[in-house]
């Protein structure tokens, strides 16, 4: 009889609907209902304020502090990063905006604002990579010719130092 018993409660604790009842989809079509009243309302795009914030401390981190990405191409004095960082960001923002606003007329549900936020994330991170190489690139590329120019002037005067003399040269020793 014990063992009857936690069946007995189990079974009486469920009452009995009748298979194909269209009764028993109405309570639960209303608490769904029901449900979504109370939740609030979710919005992926666009980010807030605070999020956009964010994103922008996180780039300048990136560049700034060390990273993999600033081990690669150099870290970023912050005052340049920061300016960096929030021209990204807004870069990123309007394309993703853009793309959002060409892609739905009507209010965006939740799935098209996570494709936006991803859109929006790519963007930020092309274009840090971007920023990143081309900064680079451009300090390989400043240095290189004041190099170059250096050693030119000394293979120059090491050349002729040992160069036999020219004509010039030696009219100018008589």
């Amino acid at each position: 009889m014990a063992e009857d018993a936690p069946n007995a409660v189990a079974e009486g604790s469920q009452p009995a609907a009748s298979e194909g009842s269209a009764d028993a989809a109405l309570p639960a079509a209303a608490g769904a209902k029901a449900a979504e009243a109370l939740l609030p309302s979710l919005s992926i795009w666009p980010p807030s304020q605070r999020t956009r914030d964010a994103v922008v401390r996180r780039l300048v981190q990136t560049l700034a502090a060390p990273s993999v990405l600033s081990q690669r191409y150099g870290a970023v004095p912050e005052p340049e990063a920061e300016r960096a960082a929030v021209a990204v960001e807004a870069e990123a923002f309007a394309a993703a905006s853009k793309s959002a606003a060409a892609a739905a007329e009507c209010p965006a549900s939740v799935e098209e604002g996570i494709e936006v936020l991803q859109a929006y994330s790519k963007e930020v991170s092309r274009r840090l990579l971007e920023l990143a190489k081309t900064r680079s690139a451009a300090a390989a590329a400043a240095p290189a010719p004041a190099e170059g120019s250096a050693q030119a002037q000394e293979s120059a005067e090491a050349s002729s130092a040992t160069a036999p003399p020219t004509e010039e040269a030696a009219v100018n020793e008589e």
